[in-house]
């Protein structure tokens, strides 16, 4: 074999050993970030009753989680995310979000967990309106725990015009 034919092979074989991510994750992994998605929607739930405590507990306090809700915005960092949780919670939007069709990928210390979330809330009227969005959820695990870095949703137009931190 030539030189550079075994370079451009020793090349190959050590980028796909790297990108090799075929092994799928240990069980436990997958439950630990399962059972962070399932604390995620009962704090979600929590704050429709106008409890923001529980949710301010699953997330992580940095700098660098964000926050793309159903209202609309882009909020970066804990202190805007949690704002928004206040603001949110203060809306006691009742009802109930279940997560559907759930999806896991987890891989070290990140995990995703992409969904629809079904189920209903109130509008500012005090009216029942049905809620089945796309979401994706996104964990990091710190101090050996998942603690929620980022949500993104579809919006729903009932919550547009609320009084949320929309950072645009």
């Amino acid at each position: 074999m030539h030189k550079k034919q075994w370079i451009l092979s020793a090349a190959v074989l050590l980028i796909a050993g790297c990108a090799d991510n075929t092994s799928k994750p240990h069980a436990e992994h997958i439950k630990a970030a399962e059972e962070a998605s399932a604390k995620f929607y009962t704090s979600l739930n929590a704050l429709f009753k106008g409890d923001a405590a529980p949710m301010k507990e699953v997330w992580s306090h940095a700098d660098d989680v964000s926050y793309m809700g159903p209202g609309g915005g882009f909020q970066v960092g804990w202190d805007q995310v949690s704002t928004t949780w206040d603001e949110q919670a203060a809306l006691k939007l009742g009802g109930k979000i279940e997560p559907q069709d759930t999806r896991v990928t987890v891989g070290n210390d990140l995990a995703f967990v992409q969904c629809y979330e079904k189920g209903d809330n109130k509008d500012a009227a005090g009216q029942d309106v049905k809620v089945s969005i796309r979401a994706t959820n996104v964990f990091r695990k710190e101090n050996g725990q998942w603690k929620m870095i980022a949500h993104h949703t579809d919006l729903l137009p009932f919550l547009e015009n609320q009084s949320l931190s929309a950072t645009k």
